[in-house]
């Protein structure tokens, strides 16, 4: 039987900013909560934990203030993140499906992991549901609320608040349980969403999925954009529909050295539009996520004319270089 696992995370940080951070620690987890759900979205069990700081012994003031916490309560009423973290996946069982409001939380919880040396127990490639995610896709066209402004919307508000961890995955798990009643849900549960938390070391482990109207892939890292954009598995472009390589109308090409554009042609599904998104792994390293979406007349126009405005800001800036060594040379 399939246990949805819907999990919140509470965090705390250094009160004096980034200078006084533990490097790759920024955030240290004091709360978790977590609702299970069986495969008919019904809540079976929940999980609560305070955990006791380790690293960041004063609070936050951001994070008083939103969750009114302190402390003293973690001191008082806390356990250490080993046991914490340790009797939460036991809790959660065997194959559990994971499910959060965005992508942060799985990204804190592993960091964690890793800084107090534990084993992290996710698979790789992690697959889990993005409730906010799955919410935008299909109440709002693509764009990702708040948690609150979706229980609102959906008219899901109980007399408990906001902004503590087992609270946050109640309202969470009620979100998706709702969209259970009103959607196909097949058709919602078939977007996964991917963790980069653990990206593919080699070519064999990077990752292609296929989604009900577009297809990802993310790609093992490189040591600069363009070193990726060298790579055959970056830049082909596949109809995901029927699998046939394609032959680019327009070639990959960027306005900003941040997110690149293609456009390809299926003779049996027609247009293909592509885009990349290159991420930062540190100063210099990244590694590319790349999507492709059938698309009509209007779609292929509007990655011609991005081209053009593209090529055409591109000249503007060189005229204007040019100008400035002129005058350069001159004084």
């Amino acid at each position: 039987m399939k246990n949805y696992i819907v999990f919140d995370l509470e965090w705390n940080q250094s009160p004096h900013g980034k200078a006084d951070s533990v490097e790759d620690f920024p955030f240290e987890i004091i709360e978790i909560g977590a609702v299970k759900l069986d495969e008919q979205f019904h809540k079976v069990d929940e999980f609560h934990r305070l955990i006791r700081p380790q690293v960041y012994k004063q609070m936050h003031y951001a994070i008083s203030e939103v969750t009114h916490m302190d402390m003293g309560e973690l001191r008082d009423h806390g356990e250490a993140f080993e046991l914490a973290a340790q009797e939460f996946f036991v809790w959660s069982g065997e194959e559990p499906i994971y499910c959060t409001w965005g992508s942060m939380d799985l990204t804190e919880l592993q960091r964690n992991l890793k800084y107090f040396g534990m084993e992290n127990p996710f698979p790789k490639p992690l697959f889990y549901y993005d409730v906010q995610k799955l919410y935008g896709l299909f109440y709002r066209g693509g764009a990702k609320p708040s948690l609150d402004a979706a229980v609102e919307e959906l008219n899901l508000l109980e007399d408990r608040p906001f902004h503590r961890a087992l609270d946050d995955a109640y309202y969470t798990g009620k979100v998706l349980a709702h969209m259970s009643r009103e959607q196909q849900m097949d058709m919602v549960m078939s977007y996964k969403s991917i963790d980069y938390y653990r990206l593919p070391a080699a070519r064999e482990e990077e990752i292609r999925i296929v989604f009900p109207n577009y297809s990802k892939y993310v790609s093992r890292i490189f040591n600069s954009k363009e070193d990726a954009m060298q790579v055959r598995s970056v830049t082909e472009m596949k109809c995901y529909r029927c699998g046939r390589a394609l032959r680019k109308k327009v070639r990959w090409f960027t306005p900003n050295q941040k997110v690149y554009y293609g456009l390809a042609i299926c003779p049996e599904h027609g247009y293909l539009k592509g885009k990349i998104r290159m991420k930062r792994v540190d100063d210099t390293r990244v590694f590319a996520v790349k999507t492709l979406k059938l698309t009509d007349e209007e779609g292929a126009a509007g990655i011609v004319k991005r081209k053009e405005e593209a090529k055409k800001r591109r000249t503007e800036r060189n005229k204007a270089k040019k100008l400035r060594d002129r005058e350069t040379k001159k004084s």
